[in-house]
């Protein structure tokens, strides 16, 4: 009898709590849903990092964007996607419900000062992007001076990772730095990247990986890749545009002028036999795929003769067709 009353008490306790709970989740204040935006006040919400749901609640609370802070906390824990709000400043509208909240806090169109790194970004961009941010020359050019690089590895060029990234307020511009290295560091394809192969070091995949990323579209990361690899295999420059467009720092230029081979740079591939010494610029998930893993062939050339029409071949007489083409559809206007 002693044991059936202890479990009689221990289930009523458990439904009483629940009952709670869920009484508490319903009732909690909500503002109703709004059809628009338009002309409504705004503010801006600072978030630290390490904010759980509830904290993040009662600041959305504090700055009148929703009507109490159990309604977000209880929108947070029902919805995963509350697990990637970012630390950092949000602009909000004000008196919106909780789960207008959430989608908000989601939206990079509304953090002010996103730094975002684009696959095939590079270091030079992200170090403008940090300046913009509102960090000094001389605090940049000290993170980047003291950033933790894997083994390896003695530049951050190719190992900032293509994301977005907002910090909270007062985040030294070191730890900004480190946090997108330790982005890279964090992918699974990385990882494989950072342990090197039999022919390769971990250096030299991530620079094929860059290499790739400039040169091809994504349907083409593969065979890029190949074509690097077999040109190496028998000692054959690269001459890749790519890499004399990273020395120039130029985009958008499909064409590239024959001084411009003549660039004295070790990493023009035109004047150097090899790989470029490192990476020119972050490579993303696929092209880093497609250095581990090329396509099979024995293609010694390719070249984008129109926009999504890159074709692959092992004669240079085909190439050299193809290369009529191509100058033929630039003169037509075909790449602007």
């Amino acid at each position: 009898m002693k044991r059936l009353f202890i479990a009689g008490i221990g289930i009523f306790l458990f439904t009483t709590s629940l009952f709670l709970i869920r009484s508490q989740s319903t009732s909690a204040p909500d503002f109703a849903a709004v059809t628009s935006f338009n002309s409504r006040l705004e503010v801006i919400v600072d978030i630290p990092a390490g904010s759980t749901g509830s904290d993040i609640g009662r600041l959305l609370f504090e700055a009148k964007v929703v009507k109490s802070s159990s309604a977000y906390f209880r929108i947070a824990v029902a919805d995963n996607r509350s697990t990637k709000v970012a630390p950092g400043s949000h602009r909000l509208t004000m008196k919106i419900s909780a789960a207008q909240a959430l989608d908000q806090l989601l939206d990079p169109e509304r953090i002010p000062n996103l730094i975002k790194i684009y696959e095939g970004g590079w270091k030079s961009e992200v170090i403008e992007s940090l300046k913009a941010y509102g960090f000094s020359a001389s605090e940049v050019s000290k993170a980047f001076s003291e950033v933790t690089l894997p083994k390896g590895f003695k530049d951050s060029e190719g190992l900032l990772f293509p994301a977005q990234y907002t910090f909270a307020k007062g985040t030294p511009v070191t730890q900004a730095v480190q946090a997108m290295v330790d982005r890279f560091t964090s992918e699974s394809i990385a990882q494989e990247i950072l342990k090197g192969g039999k022919d390769y070091s971990a250096l030299e995949l991530l620079t094929i990986a860059s290499i790739v990323q400039a040169e091809g579209d994504t349907k083409d990361y593969a065979q890029v890749s190949r074509v690097i690899r077999n040109r190496l295999k028998i000692g054959m420059p690269l001459q890749l545009d790519s890499t004399v467009h990273f020395v120039k720092k130029v985009r958008g230029q499909i064409f590239l002028s024959t001084q411009s081979t003549l660039i004295n740079s070790p990493y023009n591939t035109y004047k150097r036999y090899g790989l470029p010494p490192g990476p020119i610029g972050s490579p993303g998930v696929e092209a880093m795929r497609a250095a581990l893993k090329p396509a099979a062939g024995d293609w010694l050339f390719f070249i984008t003769v129109a926009p999504g029409d890159t074709r692959f071949t092992k004669s240079i007489d085909e190439f050299n067709t193809w290369k009529s083409l191509y100058e033929k559809n630039r003169k037509a206007g075909a790449f602007k």
